[in-house]
């Protein structure tokens, strides 16, 4: 385990807007469980979105903070001397945000996508593992969670399949 060369605190996120960002605003100092925040943070930026965006807006929007995600959290990897820091949370919210606009939206379809998602993302079955381990900076970052999202997605579609087929 690398250490920081810097302490992510409070004074380093709000130093430099990517470090705010990739810090999920903040939600990737909370302790235990920074992933977990940063996932949780994606609910109320959902349920906001989502009361104007339609799937036009989402095709365009998560790309943009993909991209953006990337380069915050190469930049903020550099400053802390860290590649993959566990305050980086973006990549949580930005895949489950994609987890979100793509499932139905009821609260039990989102509970399982929450823990289905947290489920890839910590255990990293292959390939994530493979990517999260080679695959560095930014894109490294943001790439292993984006393939916890689609693991999330296949899973739960599935899931509606086999409902669909049982109803």
């Amino acid at each position: 385990m690398t250490i920081s060369r810097r302490p992510a605190d409070w004074r380093f996120v709000l130093s430099h807007p990517a470090h705010f960002f990739a810090f999920g605003f903040g939600a990737g100092l909370v302790r235990p469980g920074p992933g977990t925040a940063g996932t949780l943070v994606a609910f109320p930026l959902f349920w906001v979105l989502d009361l104007w965006m339609n799937a036009t807006g989402y095709a365009l929007l998560l790309p943009a903070l993909f991209v953006a995600g990337a380069w915050a959290c190469g930049r903020t990897g550099e400053a802390l001397g860290v590649h993959d820091h566990g305050g980086l949370v973006i990549d949580e919210i930005v895949a489950f945000l994609a987890v979100l606009v793509l499932i139905p939206r009821d609260p039990a379809w989102q509970t399982a996508g929450f823990v289905l998602f947290r489920f890839f993302d910590i255990v990293k079955p292959q390939p994530i593992g493979f990517f999260d381990r080679t695959v560095k900076g930014g894109l490294g970052v943001m790439f292993d969670d984006l393939l916890a999202a689609a693991f999330t997605l296949g899973l739960l579609g599935l899931a509606g399949m086999l409902v669909a087929g049982a109803g």
